[in-house]
């Protein structure tokens, strides 16, 4: 069997077995690259040398987590959710649901929704809002009767179809400089390609995913019991002090500035960087702390960023093999120039190496690397294979028990035990988002 295929399976199996991302990914090249004639010492120098390709994208994740910590020690997030939560019935009671019951559920769910999508982009903070906005929230949830699968739905929404289709933030690695790299480094010129409109129709199968979980699947009430823990978020929420106007001011002007600089330079570390400069350079994170808020903000995004960096090593090792092009060769044979069948194909490859792995960023190299060749002996244009290729990789990441898009909503869902993550999160998410992400991802292949 192919040396490429045995890897592949390799990683997916121990990745499924739940052995760390990292370490499956090196046990995967190792043994491709032992298959495949390399011997031990040149695919350990393959490994190593695909490890640099990965490092410019891991920095930007590091930068990214000390802003996001600098923006929490800045008390603007939790600013924003304690004012949410006072605009429920002006502070006083939150055990009681306001009039007009629909309009406040769905001006929850916008905000849901909003900070969802502000969190990859414009206040790039992650997942790292969840545990500051929901704990409080949840009495107010309990009281309206809203289905918590739908919270999930829509905070995985905003996580997920953000970064996938706005080339901003988040979306700036995950489109510009791992997507259309990696294809680029796989032989297909990306020059003046516009990424927005490649994604256009998958990021339509998620909105479309969407509007099901809203309108269809979980518009029903559901009870749930209101406990001393819910009762005492919200109560902690509304008796903390609001922090100062000039930190929240700091705040903001720093996120102008890293969303600025990140679009003129088209560099989201220079960005990053400058923000958590003026963080400092006005006492908001003091001297003596930054060492610790940097630290924080590592240990929050180092995890993304080492899986990124073995995966473009795996990449390397899978290249220096020699064997992508028989098993291009041998693909296209099978599917008989047969389009439709390909795209289906690689799209389902890409769902479940994406569901074992966990993370979509550290998807892209290793397929990128076997489907650009694949895409081009197809006779896919560079719009269908940025759309397939796009797709593969976020398929999975909405539905995967590792991923960052399920474990932050069932980290903030389930502080009084009534949110389960298989039952609750994952399942829902793969549903509602995987399934039409590969039917609207396979249309795009077709007509792009």
């Amino acid at each position: 069997m192919n040396a490429v295929v045995i890897a592949v399976i390799v990683m997916l199996a121990l990745s499924l077995a739940r052995v760390h991302v990292v370490l499956s990914l090196v046990l995967g090249a190792l043994a491709g690259g032992l298959l495949g004639g390399l011997g031990l010492a040149d695919t350990m120098k393959a490994f190593q040398d695909g490890l640099a390709g990965g490092a410019q994208i891991a920095l930007s994740y590091a930068m990214l987590g000390a802003f996001a910590v600098a923006i929490a020690h800045s008390g603007l997030p939790q600013q924003l959710a304690n004012w949410l939560i006072r605009r429920m019935d002006g502070g006083t009671r939150q055990d009681h649901v306001p009039s007009g019951i629909n309009k406040v559920k769905w001006g929850l769910l916008l905000a849901l929704l909003a900070m969802s999508i502000m969190s990859q982009n414009l206040i790039p903070i992650h997942i790292a809002f969840i545990p500051l906005l929901i704990p409080p929230l949840l009495l107010v949830f309990n009281r309206l009767q809203i289905d918590r699968r739908l919270l999930a739905c829509v905070m995985t929404f905003g996580l997920v179809t953000t970064y996938m289709y706005l080339p901003v933030g988040f979306g700036d690695i995950f489109l510009n400089q791992i997507l259309l790299g990696n294809i680029e480094k796989g032989g297909m010129s990306v020059a003046g390609i516009n990424v927005m409109q490649a994604m256009a129709i998958p990021a339509l199968g998620m909105v479309a995913g969407l509007l099901l979980a809203v309108l269809v699947s979980y518009r029903r009430p559901r009870q749930y019991q209101t406990t001393t823990v819910d009762t005492a978020a919200a109560q902690q929420a509304l008796n903390t002090a609001p922090p100062s106007a000039y930190r929240s001011l700091v705040a903001v002007a720093a996120i102008a500035v890293a969303f600025v600089v990140q679009l003129w330079a088209d560099s989201l570390l220079l960005g990053a960087m400058l923000g958590f400069a003026v963080f400092m350079a006005t006492g908001v994170v003091r001297w003596g702390d930054a060492d610790s808020v940097f630290n924080q903000g590592i240990k929050m995004m180092a995890m993304i960023g080492f899986i990124m960096i073995a995966a473009q090593g795996f990449a390397e090792v899978m290249k220096a093999t020699g064997e992508i092009k028989p098993l291009v060769d041998a693909s296209a044979a099978m599917f008989g120039h047969n389009k439709g069948m390909a795209a289906l194909a690689m799209l389902a490859v890409g769902l479940l190496v994406t569901m074992g792995i966990g993370s979509s960023f550290s998807t892209l190299p290793i397929i990128a690397a076997i489907y650009v060749p694949l895409c081009i002996s197809m006779g896919f244009s560079p719009l269908a294979t940025v759309a397939i290729i796009g797709t593969a990789g976020a398929l999975g990441d909405a539905g995967s028990p590792a991923s960052d898009s399920t474990l932050g909503p069932t980290a903030g869902l389930n502080v009084d035990g009534q949110h389960d993550h298989m039952r609750d999160t994952v399942l829902p998410t793969f549903l509602h988002y995987n399934l039409p992400l590969m039917v609207f991802g396979w249309i795009a292949a077709m007509v792009l």
